[in-house]
């Protein structure tokens, strides 16, 4: 009889799953596995660092809806990879991390980087299991993508000890699960779509604000069907950006506080009631509207302030039912003039942006950089924010006209995902234009990843807001005390030069007139490459008038 490793039966129960490329940055403990999925056609894609192969699983989640897969050595392996497992369970994004340990038969002896990483990824997972039997590998994969893809979806951590990824079975032992998840859609109590559409039929100013939940529902064209129904304004934020065109009819940006404050009935579709809806206090949120929050999972609803109506269940199926409810009770539109009552204060908002984009300013001012990016990118570019103010400024302007075409951290907020999430765009989307915005603070934490880029011949291309500091904090405690303490950074880093010494390409920019050249030219390089664009360090976010500070729009 024929036998088989640990790792070539993890190899096979990858490729069952569909697995396409996993994350990872190498070790001993974990090599076989390498093996077993480079026989079974599945990709390893390496890093400098455990964070970045992690970022890059849900960077994978986030970009394609399917579970990404990281792997990790032993201990410190493990723990290079916590701030990407929190970001992600926090964003609720699903991603399989497999981690390394010293070998079963050895355990509390003091092995080469023997830890307990179950105990540590508990908290920041749905689920963490050491596996601790060869034959039942196929078993804990399997179950690993099914905890990380059932109801809200979100990481898992998975373990396999040294003894176990070396160890033997017959290939008449392996035994590979099928049926072992469902896509099946949880549909919501239609006593509660029956509220809903009630609501709906007594508000004549209506707004939505959508989120992640609608990317995880697949629920883009219900939404659109659904505000064009019932003819409200939509807002758009972290994974809900691109469920609609930035230039479709309903979809506003800037004027978003005027649509809360001056509606009648809020829905938040998929959205979590946190710090960038301002905890849903009425200096965001119309005291006398009725809330209505519709959400995958019930924990989120009620969070934070009072709800008039929580319905639970996947946003693509109760879009499409509160719909139906809508149609078979004789549902009329209010009309359009809500409609353009909003979009004429979100149009006066952005008028008043004019200025800045079009400023010859240098420094050079971040808003003319964002107009120059919005002006050149495809209408499909993938765009990563990783940053503080400049993810904000790019928030505010770019559009972004695709589902899952917008990857920022999401509620956790953490600096330093970018490198991992453009490397997953860009292998989900070759060929597709994938532009990085850096805050030059952010670069700093796994920067050294856009070597990665370049080893793999992957053409991203990163623009770095290079200002010398961290102005989301800068700015604002020098209004408050006068002074920052730091705070500052070095705006005669060199990052452009950084990433020549990757082999890439490129390119210092400090006048305004030479960024859509700029981009052209590294967009063009057949490489990945880096704008170095020194911005004026006196500008934030937070000096953009008292309308604009009170929600980030991301």
């Amino acid at each position: 009889m024929a036998q088989i490793s640990g790792g070539e039966a993890f190899g096979r129960a990858l490729k069952q799953e569909g697995v396409e490329y996993v994350f990872s940055l190498n070790g001993g403990h974990i090599y076989t596995l390498y093996e077993g999925c480079e026989d079974n056609g599945i990709k390893v894609v390496d890093f400098r660092h455990e964070q970045a192969a992690a970022h890059a699983a849900e960077g994978w989640a986030k970009v394609t809806g399917k579970p990404g897969v990281c792997i990790v050595t032993a201990g410190p392996g493990v723990t290079g990879t916590v701030t990407a497992v929190a970001n992600a369970y926090q964003a609720n994004s699903p991603m399989v991390v497999i981690g390394g340990n010293s070998s079963v038969r050895e355990r509390l002896m003091s092995a080469l980087q023997e830890f307990d990483g179950v105990t540590l990824m508990s908290s920041i997972t749905k689920w963490s299991q050491q596996v601790q039997d060869v034959k039942r590998i196929p078993d804990f994969v399997a179950t690993a993508f099914r905890q990380a893809t059932s109801g809200r979806p979100g990481p898992v951590y998975l373990e396999i000890p040294t003894d176990i990824v070396n160890g033997k079975l017959e290939e008449e032992e392996l035994v590979l699960p099928t049926g072992y998840r469902t896509e099946a859609r949880a549909y919501p109590d239609p006593e509660y779509i029956r509220q809903v559409a009630a609501a709906l039929k007594e508000s004549k100013h209506p707004v939505v604000v959508a989120g992640s939940d609608i990317w995880w529902s697949k629920a883009w064209d219900e939404l659109r069907a659904f505000v064009e129904v019932i003819g409200a304004p939509v807002f758009l934020n972290s994974m809900g950006r691109g469920a609609l065109p930035s230039d479709h009819p309903n979809v506003g940006s800037t004027g978003r506080r005027y649509a809360l404050v001056n509606s009648d009935a809020i829905l938040l579709v998929g959205t979590p009631i946190d710090f960038r809806l301002s905890f849903g206090r009425e200096v965001l949120f119309n005291k006398d509207a009725k809330v209505i929050q519709m959400m995958m999972e019930g924990e989120e609803i009620g969070k934070n302030r009072h709800i008039d109506i929580g319905v639970v269940g996947d946003i693509k199926a109760t879009l499409q039912l509160t719909m139906d409810e809508l149609r078979a009770s004789g549902y009329r539109s209010p009309g359009s003039e809500w409609l353009e009552e909003v979009m004429t204060e979100d149009k006066a908002l952005k008028e008043s942006d004019e200025a800045m984009l079009n400023s010859n300013q240098t420094p050079i001012h971040p808003m003319r950089l964002m107009k120059e990016m919005r002006d050149f990118l495809d209408r499909d570019a993938t765009v990563v924010g990783d940053g503080g103010d400049i993810v904000t400024f790019a928030a505010r302007v770019l559009g972004i006209n695709e589902p899952g075409h917008w990857l920022d951290p999401g509620m956790f907020g953490c600096l330093g995902p970018g490198s991992g999430f453009a490397i997953a765009a860009q292998l989900a989307r070759p060929g597709k234009q994938v532009a990085i915005v850096f805050g030059d603070g952010a670069f700093g934490l796994n920067g050294m990843d856009m070597e990665s880029m370049v080893r793999h011949k992957l053409p991203v291309v990163a623009i770095v807001g290079n200002n010398g500091t961290w102005n989301q904090t800068t700015q604002g405690v020098i209004r408050r005390t006068g002074r920052a303490i730091g705070t500052y950074l070095s705006q005669e880093t060199r990052y452009d030069l950084i990433m020549q010494g990757f082999g890439g390409y490129g390119e210092r920019v400090t006048d305004p007139d030479q960024i859509r050249p700029a981009l052209e030219r590294a967009f063009n390089s057949g490489t990945a490459a880096l704008l170095d664009v020194v911005i004026d360090q006196n500008v934030s976010y937070g000096d953009m008038g008292g309308r604009s500070r009170q929600v980030r729009q991301y």
